[in-house]
């Protein structure tokens, strides 16, 4: 599911404009899957698969399955519906530069809200 997110993020001419000044590779974890992904200039370049031995990233973005489930819900529930309630609810561990996080946030909700169903986004 995660392989669609390059394909979704650069169709959505929007969302590349609001993170052309954003170019990093970050960690996303699903449970125990790991993902790196590289952005550059707001495009979504590449979409790795891990496992990784000694992953390079600028921040990781780490939650349990079920809370990504529910997360990508077609209707997540509330505290399930924004990364912000995920990491109030500490579900969801944000560690490493979080200032790119941050100062990117919309763009990253946004981004990783792309992987919700299809019914969702109609």
């Amino acid at each position: 599911m995660i392989e669609v997110l390059q394909q979704r993020v650069n169709g959505d001419e929007g969302l590349v404009r609001r993170g052309r000044y954003l170019t990093t590779t970050f960690l996303l974890e699903v449970g125990p899957t790991a993902w790196l992904i590289s952005i550059f200039e707001g495009r979504v370049v590449s979409v790795t698969r891990g496992p990784f031995v000694m992953p390079s990233s600028a921040f990781a973005l780490r939650a349990p399955e079920e809370e990504w489930a529910k997360f990508w819900s077609r209707r997540p529930p509330p505290g399930s519906n924004d990364l912000m309630a995920l990491i109030k609810r500490r579900v969801l561990k944000a560690d490493g530069n979080l200032q790119i996080f941050m100062a990117n946030l919309r763009y990253f909700k946004e981004a990783l809200a792309k992987l919700r169903s299809e019914r969702a986004a109609a």
